[in-house]
């Protein structure tokens, strides 16, 4: 599974993402938000696997972003979604609202948390949950392109560079 988050309208970086997604031939995609301005949704239409996404705290007319998504035939849930893949219990969030964040790494009852907005790309275990942030694709803060894949048996993921 691909893990994105913090495209920030950076297309060619985007691009490069896409194209890592369909070399590694992952089924699903989650993106934990931040695409920025509908614009950027074409560039998704390459991706070979099904998309499902949050909103972030810098996506500017969520309506046209989810109608454009959802015309590719991609979902955008709102600023919270719930996944459930090969067993696995999956919460995907942007991960601004810090509290909120922490407080469902500490309650443990998802396998994997997903977020991004930091910018940094890690992974980590609390208890039983793995968290996953895939760092930023478009680069501006790190200036280090991160995603990251997500092996669900056995679960562990992996960051990788885009550069």
């Amino acid at each position: 599974m691909g893990i994105i988050a913090d495209t920030h309208d950076r297309l060619p970086l985007l691009d490069k993402a896409v194209k890592r997604l369909n070399e590694e031939k992952v089924e699903l995609v989650l993106h934990a938000g931040d695409y920025v301005a509908p614009f950027v949704v074409p560039h998704f239409k390459p991706l070979k696997a099904n998309l499902i996404g949050v909103f972030g705290n810098n996506d500017g007319d969520k309506e046209l972003l989810k109608k454009r998504f959802t015309e590719l035939g991609a979902e955008i849930r709102g600023k919270f979604a719930e996944v459930m893949v090969d067993g696995l219990r999956i919460a995907l969030l942007h991960g601004d609202e810090a509290e909120l964040l922490r407080s469902l790494i500490d309650v443990g009852s998802y396998d994997v948390i997903v977020h991004g907005h930091t910018h940094e790309a890690k992974t980590y275990r609390k208890g039983k949950t793995l968290v996953i942030n895939p760092g930023e694709v478009c680069g501006y803060l790190s200036e280090k392109p991160s995603m990251a894949i997500l092996n669900t048996k056995p679960l562990d993921a992996k960051i990788i560079h885009l550069t």
